[in-house]
């Protein structure tokens, strides 16, 4: 089952390395990572996309919590919660695909940022799924270039 965890550790040189190092040392895959500092400059929240059972992702907590720097560590998949991931995609455009391309544009609420004589640059925010389907439904036209920033999200009710 696929788990996104959020991280909560201090913002210390080597920190990244330790958790991404826990993950690596018990041979799981991080599927995507992201981290940046918080409204607290001295922590940074880290956000980790892997796949394994509950028995496995419960190890994973236990580890996180006695690495020195890390201040909280929670499930996100375990409870509710909001998650994210923002896309850019370069399109190669010319006038044959043009109408269709603004059309999946439009069905799934992307916005273009930047258009050139030839390619259009797409955003797209929503949950991995939804990117999924966009580059799916994409397949027919040319995709220059794809980049992903991975999961981001949080808890929908205030933690105590």
């Amino acid at each position: 089952m696929r788990h996104i965890i959020s991280v909560l550790l201090e913002n210390e040189a080597g920190a990244l390395s330790r958790v991404a190092g826990l993950f690596s040392a018990r041979g799981f895959n991080i599927e995507s990572l992201t981290v940046a500092a918080t409204n607290d400059l001295t922590l940074s929240r880290m956000t980790i996309v892997s796949v394994g059972n509950d028995n496995i992702i419960e190890q994973i907590v236990k580890q996180l919590y006695k690495l020195i720097d890390v201040v909280k560590v929670t499930d996100l998949t375990a409870t509710e919660h909001i998650e994210r991931e923002l896309l850019l995609v370069k399109i190669d455009v010319n006038q044959n695909t043009q109408a269709d391309i603004d059309k999946k544009i439009d069905e799934f609420s992307a916005k273009i940022v930047d258009v050139s004589e030839d390619t259009y640059i797409i955003e797209l925010a929503g949950q991995s799924k939804k990117i999924n389907d966009f580059l799916d439904s994409l397949g027919a036209f040319k995709i220059l270039e794809v980049s992903r920033t991975g999961v981001t999200g949080v808890c929908q009710r205030r933690e105590s």
